[in-house]
């Protein structure tokens, strides 16, 4: 695969796994909201504190389920369990789209 070298970390990263489009579609909001900072930010500051939101997000699934599309849920839970994306996210969110 060859990819542009202007192309960033949101592009490359949307070709490598199929739940990063959602992550777009939430960086596109958040920078629309001026948010990007103070989510990016909290999400560094946080550590593993995160593991406590993805199990407070698991037990208001059943509430939740209703207000979010179709695998939203489940990506959010994986940025906050999962260091790696969670760091990609961030950098996705400091990078603007």
């Amino acid at each position: 695969m060859h990819l542009n070298v202007n192309q960033g970390i949101c592009a490359i990263l949307a070709t490598m796994d199929k739940n990063h489009h959602i992550w777009r579609i939430w960086a596109t909001a958040l920078h629309r909201w001026g948010l990007q900072e103070l989510v990016a930010s909290l999400l560094e500051a946080a550590g593993p504190l995160t593991l406590i939101g993805a199990q407070v997000i698991y037990i208001g699934q059943p509430i939740l389920d209703g207000m979010m599309p179709d695998g939203y849920l489940t990506v959010l839970t994986d940025v906050l369990e999962d260091d790696n994306q969670r760091v990609a996210f961030v950098n996705c969110l400091r990078e603007g789209t």
